[in-house]
């Protein structure tokens, strides 16, 4: 809860936003799961987000996969590494499908769901495209070209893996991807 937040002179002023990154100095309540914010320190804007409609797209649809599939307030710092990545990705660039693809890749390796790709149904050519989707770094990730039917391929794989393990993908992959 931020006191005072919308009032003409709060020192929270334009440091509060969607996707906004900062420094957060709160009193946590004894009672609820609502904790007041003292102060902020903005770090990052993500100024594309306000922009670009697909791009926020990817975030919104990203944040909720992580929200369901991790457990609230237990800090996570190769998540949260992966998330900000995602997010200098997203506003570098124009939003590819990739993007989500390899950050669905990723989470399910940083949570121990990885695929057996010995036992999955793709095609050699996306078997490939898949381990490099796991393991290469973002920049990397931006030469990689999928055709049509690769990606048609790993959406529909992923799609299903995430239904097996996560019990349902949030809203807003279709518009994601």
């Amino acid at each position: 809860m931020a006191k005072g937040a919308r009032r003409p002179k709060s020192s929270f002023r334009g440091k509060l936003d969607l996707f906004y990154e900062a420094d957060f100095s709160l009193a946590r309540s004894r009672r609820s799961e609502l904790h007041t914010l003292r102060e902020v320190s903005l770090r990052q804007t993500h100024s594309r987000l306000r922009e670009d409609m697909h791009a926020l797209q990817q975030a919104a649809y990203c944040t909720a996969l992580l929200e369901q599939s991790t457990e609230t307030e237990t800090p996570i710092p190769n998540i949260h590494a992966l998330f900000k990545a995602l997010l200098g990705e997203v506003t570098r660039g124009a939003p590819e499908p990739r993007t989500v693809l390899a950050f669905e890749a990723k989470l399910l390796v940083e949570l121990g769901q990885q695929p057996d790709m010995d036992d999955a149904k793709l095609s050699p050519g996306s078997r490939q495209i898949y381990a490099r989707l796991e393991t290469e770094d973002w920049p990397a990730l931006t030469r990689l070209k999928l055709s049509y039917g690769q990606e048609i391929e790993l959406r529909q794989f992923l799609h299903g893996f995430l239904i097996y393990h996560i019990g349902k993908i949030p809203k807003g992959r279709g518009e994601a991807v």
